[in-house]
């Protein structure tokens, strides 16, 4: 199982500052880095959510599709 790091998450965070430092230096506003970062973060799909992990996270029994459970 390959453990890929979550939305809002620390290693989430410290990446999104890195590219956001790296924005900042090519010569991009505070403003447009961040923007830069949060895209770029989210068209990469090794750091989109993979939805939830357990039975309770999916919501309560009679709310969840019968296809999934």
């Amino acid at each position: 199982m390959i453990i890929v790091p979550e939305p809002g998450s620390k290693t989430c965070d410290i990446q999104r500052a890195r590219l956001h430092e790296e924005a900042e230096r090519s010569g991009v506003s505070n403003q447009d880095a961040n923007e830069a970062a949060n895209d770029s973060l989210q068209q990469d799909p090794k750091w989109q959510s993979q939805g939830p992990r357990t039975e309770r996270g999916r919501g309560s029994k009679d709310e969840r599709p019968e296809s999934a459970g």
